[in-house]
Order: C-alpha cells, then sequence, then structure tokens
C-alpha cells in the first residue's frame, strides 16, 4: 500500500497583496498613540493653540456682547432724542440760545416733548463751606425744568424728583457722578450741599445717564429758585427734544432754525445716540487690534505643532520602520502622522473656543451685558486650528513616509 506524503499544494495567490485599508476608527487609534505616550508635551502644544484661539473667540464675544449692551440700553432709552445748544456766534464768541427757544421748538409737528437744561456759571457746588474754593471737583449747577427727568430718560437712584412746588425752593437734584464725589449716598432733608453760597437741601439723586451724561456731573435745581436765588439770566443752555421715531431726521434738520430763527447757524444740533454709535465704532478699532494680537498667537501655536510632529518624528523612527516592515505603506504613514496633527490641533481648538466662551460670558455678566458669541467665532476658530494642523502636519508626515524600513529600523 502506497502512501501519498506530498504536502498539500497552496492556494494560488492572483496578482499582488494589497496592504489592509485603515478604516477611520483604526485611523483616530493610530493617531492618537503619540498624544497617549507623550501626554505633557501634547497638553503644552494644545495649549498654544488654545491660548490663540481663546483670545479670537473672547474678543469676538466681547465685542459682540457689548454690541448687544448697547442695542439694549438704546431700546430702552430712545434713539428719538436730539439736543440742542449754542455754538459760536460769527466773531467767535459764544452764542446764546432766545428763552424762548423751549416754547419755539415745541411747535414743530413730530416733536413729543422738550425739556432744557440752564447752566449757572457762577453757583459752584460744594460739599461744605469748608473746602477749599479752588476745589470744585468738576461739578456745575444747571437750573432745570420739571420735565426734563422724563424727556431725557434719566432715572432716580435714590429720593425723588424736582416738582412745581420744590422747584421754587432750595431744593437739588444731585447725578450720579456729583454725588459721588460730593461724598453722597442718599438723599433725604438732613442732607445738604452748597451751591452758589446758599444751602440746597438734597430731594434726590440721578442714576448715570447715558444719553445726557452732562447730568452726571450736575447739581440740578428748579428753574424759579435758579433765578431767584443764584442768577440765573433764564436763557436755557441745552435744549432736550423727543421726536417721532420716523421724523427724527426731519426734526433735526429744522431745530435748529426753529429754536434760534434770527441765528440758526449759532445753533448745534445733535443726536445723543449717534455719540454712543462713534464710542461703539473707536471700540471696534481697538477690536481689530486684538484680533491680530490673538491671530499671532495662533500662529505661534502652529508653529508649536509642526515642532511637536517634528520631534515626534524622529523619535519614533524604529516605529514607523516596523510598521512599514509589517506592510504599511506610505499614505498609511502620512496619514497616521496627519490624524495626529489634526487631533492635536482640535483638542487646543475645542478647549480654545470653550475658554473664550467663558471669558466672554464672565466679563459680559461682570459688565451687566448679554452673553453673545457668534457661532461662526467658535466654528471658525475651530475650523482655522484645523487648517493649521494639516499645514503644521504636512511636512513631518511626509518626511515621516519617506523613511525606508531598513533605515528607519537602524536608527
Amino acid at each position: 500500500m502506497t502512501v501519498d506524503v506530498r504536502a498539500p499544494e497552496l492556494p494560488r495567490v492572483q496578482g499582488p497583496l494589497r496592504p489592509a485599508r485603515l478604516r477611520p476608527r483604526d485611523v483616530v487609534k493610530v493617531g492618537s498613540v503619540g498624544l497617549r505616550t507623550r501626554p505633557l508635551r501634547a497638553f503644552l502644544s494644545a495649549l498654544g493653540i488654545a491660548i490663540g484661539i481663546a483670545a479670537m473667540v473672547a474678543v469676538v464675544g466681547i465685542s459682540a456682547s457689548s454690541q448687544a449692551g448697547l442695542d439694549r440700553t438704546l431700546a430702552a432709552l430712545g434713539t428719538n432724542l436730539l439736543t440742542a445748544s449754542p455754538g459760536s456766534t460769527m466773531t467767535g464768541g459764544q452764542a446764546q440760545l432766545p428763552d424762548t427757544a423751549e416754547q419755539m421748538a415745541a411747535r414743530i409737528g413730530p416733536v413729543t416733548s422738550v425739556s432744557a437744561l440752564g447752566k449757572v456759571p457762577d453757583a459752584k457746588v460744594y460739599r461744605t463751606a469748608k473746602i477749599p474754593q479752588a476745589e470744585t471737583g468738576g461739578l456745575s449747577a444747571y437750573a432745570a425744568r420739571t420735565g426734563l427727568r422724563a424727556t431725557t430718560g434719566a432715572t432716580l437712584a435714590s429720593g425723588t424728583w424736582l416738582n412745581e412746588a420744590t422747584g421754587r425752593y432750595p431744593a437739588t437734584v444731585l447725578g450720579a457722578t456729583a454725588a459721588e464725589r460730593l461724598g453722597i449716598g442718599r438723599a433725604g432733608a438732613d442732607t445738604q450741599v452748597l451751591i452758589g453760597g446758599r444751602l440746597f437741601t438734597v430731594v434726590g439723586i440721578l442714576a448715570p445717564a447715558p444719553l445726557a451724561p452732562e447730568l452726571d456731573t450736575a447739581a440740578l435745581v428748579g428753574w424759579p429758585v435758579a433765578q431767584e436765588e443764584l442768577g440765573f439770566d433764564g436763557h436755557p443752555t441745552t435744549l432736550y427734544v423727543r421726536a417721532e421715531d420716523a421724523d427724527v431726521e426731519d426734526v433735526q434738520a429744522v431745530l435748529g432754525s426753529t429754536a434760534n430763527p434770527e441765528a440758526p447757524n449759532e445753533v448745534e444740533v445733535s443726536r445723543p445716540s449717534d455719540a454712543l454709535a462713534a464710542k461703539k465704532a473707536a471700540g471696534e478699532a481697538f477690536t481689530g487690534l486684538l484680533l491680530g494680537l490673538g491671530a499671532v498667537a495662533l500662529l505661534v501655536g502652529g508653529v508649536g505643532v509642526a515642532n511637536t510632529m517634528v520631534i515626534s518624528a524622529l523619535e519614533r523612527r524604529a516605529e514607523i520602520g516596523l510598521r512599514r516592515s509589517l506592510g504599511a505603506t506610505r499614505g498609511q504613514i502620512r496619514t497616521q502622522f496627519l490624524a495626529e496633527s489634526l487631533l492635536l490641533s482640535a483638542l487646543g481648538g475645542v478647549g480654545g473656543a470653550v475658554l473664550g466662551i467663558a471669558v466672554t460670558a464672565g466679563y459680559a455678566l461682570y459688565q451687566d451685558w448679554p452673553v453673545t458669541v457668534p457661532p461662526w467665532a467658535a466654528a471658525g476658530g475651530v475650523g482655522a486650528t484645523l487648517v493649521i494642523g494639516a499645514v503644521a502636519g504636512l511636512y513631518p508626515a511626509v518626511r515621516a513616509s519617506r523613511l525606508s524600513p531598513t533605515e528607519a529600523l537602524a536608527a
């Protein structure tokens, strides 16, 4: 009996062997090897990216929150307030509004309310008579109409506003800054200040007035008592005019000639809300500068990622040679290092976006602004980090893929 001891015939392979394909899950797994084995280095590199992204997101977020706060303020106070004040005469002197300017401005059809403020030039404001006369604290005395607070949108922080009765007696309402400089926290019958050498009882204290900042440093007294006791001449120095929203521009065009028909060119008409908008525009220029600094920080972070990846490729030559010997292609090596660079940048980008949002929220709440972070800022920041990660990891990935298995293993 004959036994066949020949080895079984192996199946024939059709064509060259193909390397195994890396699935997305495998790409993430091999790409995170360097991050897991060198966590401190990965953290420091991601931190550089995070600082740049946090700076950019925070700058955009704080600017947007500031704008939202300004919009909320204007919505509450209104943008239909106009002011008219005396300008300069043809000879360069100080012009003067006529004492009928208030009544004349009220005749304009779309005007809903008019009030006036008159500066009392020779009446200084002091806490007591013991204060040196030179130390005025930058405070001024003004005669105020009873409708001034309603027209300007000013609010009371303490006490009451002037009325027809208190306007004839030595009573005053202090602006927010004036009360602070005089050391007065609350209004009361036993609280008095010296105005023009006469004692006035503080019946009220105003909150800060965004649309009429001149009120903040003012001691306001009634129109009649200012004329009788302080030598006020009765000429207003500022008219405050509220108009229908749709007709503000038309009222602004005729307010000067209506308030002072004899010399309309000597009247300066302004819109306080425009001043707030101009202040915001100046802030946006500063925001652009901060964004530039954030971009520089982001670039520095990208250089840090590139440096990390180059060092990683040099330190892992043996690993690269072993993988190549086991059949990994150059493309798979490139994919591994690019994935590691992208993961490193993504960690920094997401962390920086979260940090930037947290900084924005904290500062906005501190300033009593609505917290507003445009979605494009966070998404754009993370997207920018991915682009930087791809660019930073491209050279190290290509360099690693070009190592031959024998050269890498011999290193």
